[in-house]
């Protein structure tokens, strides 16, 4: 009031009294509302930059909701993954439980001696197509073994004295000339066919005989049978050079000489030989040989060229006559196991040729490409060997043949399997479905023909073990159905998208390999039938396919398990960054209590003081009111 007038102590305690009480104001305030800064007149710079961090930290917080929620769909997948894998192991076991099981039943089969046909297999896992089995050797015939007709016969021949054929030209004389310089003589010697060119000159003149130029019958004698060496003998008297022959047949009409007209060179006039003097102006006469080489008598067969297998109960018999001799030969599979290459099938005419030769007394055996020959050992007229026509006996094969024949049938292998029964025919159904055996009587007796009616039984425990599987397989499928949170199912393929960030320029798309539904299709898991289950090889095939249908699971587990880590992380991340946006506004805003109580007592203090002094200076005014009265 412009009406009083205060003195001017009382003006300045007052002032100071008044600003007390505004600090004090502000202190209280700060302790009531623990910010130092509650609007933009306290401090414009930390009051907006605290609210932008506040802002900030409060996005985030909006979106850890986001995150959890992705993290708890990330471990229903897991859930159901691991749900799926353990399925898997399951279907894994019944698959080894059915590789393992060999529960196929049998029935055993007498043989009928009078058999004929085949035996024929239908159903089970070899299918609609009938399978047969021979029940004898088709194949082993007399015609198979060359041996339908009696064999071609050529009888030996009787031999006569053997002589040597020959050669011989005589000299002019006992001086027929010399030989001298570069002049040579040259002519032919033809020996049982072979040609052969003979040159001497004045060297190998004067190398034999004594030495000189002269030539001589002695020395041609002894320079021709260095020339013919083995392939003659150089003989003759006189001036007379014979050559005969050294056939090693020792003669015949395979044994011959031939000498042609003698070439002399005349060049040097030394030389005064000539093939005048030399009696070889012309060519020679030859006398021949003779006498005839006694032969062996033989006989000869076709080998047809296809191998033929002979099995236990065959019997190959015929009769050979060697020599005027008959013999009854019996060939059996032991003689084709002993003399053949091991296997009981005659495969080539030689194997065959070894068969008779062992077999036949007094005879060798071999042959030219299919033609076999059997030979007399002796030789001479009376050489001869003759075979009869062949039969064939004991064809039908026993219980161990037929059992070899079933097994190493390609399309009965691993369907049925076959064994000796103490002679019988066990047959073993390796199927879940009937078989039917073509060829038993209602005795059980197999007697080939188109009899049928006999089934054995398939495997139940098989057949049941796919049932297994395909329930296993559709809990499969209900397993990814039914892992869902809240509304998203990663196994059905859906998409989980997770932001990071309050821009949203950080997030994460989690979704199945190629975007589909992991479930049995996916996995190429289908319905078993019993049949499938019927061939080892096919259920391996099945095991292969569930691991790796496991390890697509266990690959997918993987990437979800880091998406999981990796969305954890970032959780964890945002938690800690909202903290430190949190903790950077309240520096930025928050009061030091402690130093705002400390403020607030002095500030009472102060007050206190401030009071009393404003009394003192009222005093002065009161003193000359005193007066007054």
């Amino acid at each position: 009031m412009s009406d009083i007038s205060l003195s001017k102590a009382v003006r300045s305690n007052l002032l100071s009294l008044q600003n007390t009480a505004s600090l004090m104001e502000k202190t209280q305030n700060r302790l009531a509302t623990g910010n130092k800064v509650n609007s933009a007149l306290d401090n414009p710079t930390n009051f907006f930059t605290a609210s932008a961090l506040n802002s900030r930290a409060g996005d985030l917080g909006s979106l850890l909701d986001s995150m959890a929620n992705g993290i708890q769909t990330l471990e229903a997948a897991d859930n159901g993954l691991s749900a799926i894998t353990k399925t898997l192991e399951s279907m894994q076991s019944v698959l080894r439980q059915a590789r393992q099981d060999k529960t196929f039943l049998t029935d055993s089969y007498e043989i009928s001696p009078g058999a004929n046909g085949n035996i024929g297999f239908q159903g089970g896992s070899i299918g609609a197509t009938t399978r047969y089995i021979p029940l004898h050797n088709e194949a082993l015939t007399n015609a198979a073994v060359g041996m339908a007709a009696a064999s071609t016969n050529t009888p030996g021949v009787a031999g006569s004295a053997l002589v040597q054929g020959y050669s011989e030209f005589t000299l002019a004389s006992a001086t027929p000339g010399n030989l001298a310089g570069a002049d040579t003589i040259a002519f032919d010697v033809t020996i049982d066919g072979t040609p052969r060119t003979i040159t001497f000159d004045s060297v190998d003149i004067a190398s034999v005989g004594g030495g000189g130029q002269n030539v001589t019958a002695a020395k041609l004698r002894t320079l021709l049978q260095t020339e013919l060496g083995s392939a003659a003998v150089i003989g003759g008297s006189g001036d007379t050079i014979r050559i005969t022959s050294n056939n090693a047949a020792g003669g015949g009409t395979g044994s011959t000489v031939a000498i042609t007209a003698a070439t002399v060179g005349s060049s040097d006039v030394g030389t005064t030989v000539t093939n005048t003097t030399l009696g070889l102006a012309t060519a020679p006469s030859a006398t021949a040989g003779s006498g005839t080489v006694a032969a062996a008598g033989y006989a000869t067969l076709t080998w047809p060229g296809t191998p033929i297998e002979v099995n236990n109960d065959a019997r190959i018999t015929f009769t050979a006559t060697v020599d005027g001799q008959p013999q009854k030969i019996e060939i059996s599979r032991k003689d084709v196991l002993k003399v053949g290459n091991g296997n009981a099938t005659i495969d080539t005419a030689d194997e065959f040729a070894a068969i008779l030769a062992a077999k036949i007394d007094g005879v060798s055996a071999s042959a030219s490409g299919n033609t076999i020959t059997v030979t007399s050992d002796s030789t001479g007229g009376t050489s001869a060997v003759a075979l009869g026509s062949a039969t064939v006996t004991g064809t039908n094969y026993d219980s161990d043949e037929l059992v070899r024949l079933i097994n190493t049938n390609p399309h009965l292998r691993d369907r049925i399997r076959a064994s000796n029964d103490d002679g019988k025919l066990r047959i073993e159904n390796q199927s879940t479905q009937e078989l039917e055996v073509h060829g038993v009587n209602s005795a059980g007796t197999i007697v080939g023909g188109t009899t049928t009616g006999e089934k054995i039984g398939g495997n139940t425990v098989r057949s049941d073990l796919a049932k297994q599987f395909n329930e296993l397989r559709d809990q499969l499928d209900k397993l990814s159905d039914d892992a869902s949170f809240n509304g998203i199912n990663l196994l059905r393929g859906d998409l989980l998208t997770i932001v990071f960030n309050e821009t949203g320029t950080s997030s994460i798309d989690v979704q199945t390999k190629d975007q589909l539904a992991l479930n049995s299709a996916k996995l190429n898991l289908f319905d078993l039938e019993a049949k499938d289950l019927d061939l080892d090889g096919d259920i391996d095939e099945f095991l292969m396919t569930v691991k790796e249908a496991l390890s697509h699971v266990r690959t997918q587990a993987s990437s979800f398990g880091q998406n999981l880590s990796m969305v954890e992380n970032r959780q964890a991340f945002t938690k800690n960054m909202i903290n430190t946006l949190e903790t950077g506004a309240a520096n930025l805003t928050l009061a030091d209590m402690n130093e705002e109580a400390a403020n607030l007592l002095a500030l009472q203090t102060r007050q206190q003081l401030s009071s009393n002094s404003l009394s003192l200076a009222s005093q002065a005014d009161q003193s000359v009111l005193q007066l007054l009265r």
